[in-house]
This record gives structure tokens, sequence and C-alpha cells, in this order.
């Protein structure tokens, strides 16, 4: 089914953006956390005058660009954002936020599409760059600061970030536990038959067992003798 994003998803889309999608992600998912709504015709055709107006005011000559880029060039984007002990952002700065951003700040029209950054995730400097036109090209200072507090220095950045990289390391499985998994899964994994061919000369337990021939041998010729007897 088709909705409207109302936020951006990581590999689905864009906020704002017309996007096809499975029904039952769109209601159990995209729905329920409010990530999108319904993409009825009164809606899109809504998005569609909004997304011409923006797209008029954007630049249409290299020298409508390179006059966005010399106030660009001046610009500090700033975003507070919550964020753990260690840097990383309870979400992300998104190339839609910083299109915003520039838009209450600049009123400037940038699309979001040409804005060459992942989504951040971390407190920090950023430097920004955005395809103003073909061949126009300005980088935007952008920092994301933590909510309520100051931006931390440098030093103290790479501290929070090398403490991240710790945590994570010691949260990860050593290469001997990897060993170690891998084998008890294998284990699971062999079958009786497997076992024996790898030297395990028990017998499983559901294997019938063959009696040695001088027990069976004899207890044939005894129900012979009876027989003639």
């Amino acid at each position: 089914m088709d909705v409207i994003l109302t936020k951006d998803v990581d590999k689905i889309g864009l906020r704002g953006e017309v996007v096809s999608v499975a029904r039952g992600y769109a209601r159990n998912f995209l729905f329920p956390r409010k990530l999108a709504e319904e993409a009825t015709p009164s809606r899109v055709a809504e998005i569609q005058k909004r997304d011409s107006n923006r797209a008029r005011q954007e630049a249409k000559t290299a020298e409508q660009a390179e006059s966005i880029a010399e106030t660009l060039t001046k610009t500090v984007l700033r975003f507070e954002v919550k964020a753990g002990p260690t840097g990383s952002l309870f979400g992300s700065v998104t190339t839609t936020d910083i299109a915003d951003e520039i838009w209450r700040t600049r009123k400037v029209r940038v699309d979001r599409r040409k804005i060459g950054i992942d989504n951040i995730k971390r407190i920090g400097n950023y430097t920004v760059p955005i395809d103003l036109f073909e061949g126009v090209r300005v980088e935007i200072k952008t920092l994301v600061a933590p909510e309520g507090g100051e931006m931390p220095s440098d030093e103290e950045l790479e501290a929070m970030e090398a403490a991240e990289r710790a945590e994570q390391e010691a949260a990860a499985p050593t290469a001997a536990e990897k060993v170690e998994y891998e084998y008890v899964d294998d284990a699971a994994r062999v079958s009786p038959a497997d076992a024996a061919m790898q030297g395990d000369s028990s017998p499983a337990q559901d294997e019938p067992t063959t009696p040695d021939e001088p027990e069976w041998r004899a207890d044939a010729e005894a129900a012979l003798n009876d027989r003639d007897a």
C-alpha cells in the first residue's frame, strides 16, 4: 500500500515522501508509531503541491547557487538533542532536519537529497556538503550538542567515542567464546551416525543392538534340538 512518511525512516524514505510498503508493515509498525499516514488522493495532491512550491524556491541557475553558497558558508547550524554519556544520540539528525533548519534560519531552500551526509548519530562538529547546483557545492558547519549542555571539546569528544568503543568491545564475545559457541552449536547438529563415523563407538539409545554371534548361535542350535526331540 502507499503511505506518506511523517518522519524519516531508515531504508524506507524521507519525511513527506509517498512510498509503497507492505500492508502489514504499515499497519503493525509505521502507523502505530506515527511514522506514516495513509496516502489518500487528497493528501498526495497536497504533498505534490508543496514539493512544487519548494522546488520553485531552490536555485535555478549557477549564479543563484553561488549567492546561496555565499550565505551558507557563513552559517553554522546547531542542533541540541538528547544523548547518552558516551555521546550517542537517542535518535539521529537527518538530512530532512538539516534542510528544515537551513530554511528556518536562512530562508533558503535546499533539496535534502543533495545533502551529502548520512544520519548523524553522535554529538560533535560536522561539515555537511550540499550540492546546490551543477558544479556548485557548499560545506556548512553543523554542531550537534547534548540537550541542555555545553558542546564538549574535541579531546572530550574523542574520549567519549573511545569509551563507547570500549563498551562495545567488552559486550562482544571474545574469539574463544565464539569458537565455543560454534563448537556447541555444531555438536548439537551431529547425528548418532556421524558421531560413530567420527570415532564415537557408543550406540544411540534408539539404535537396536545385535547380540554377539556365539550367543545367538547356541540359542538357535538348542531350539533345533528341542524340536527334533
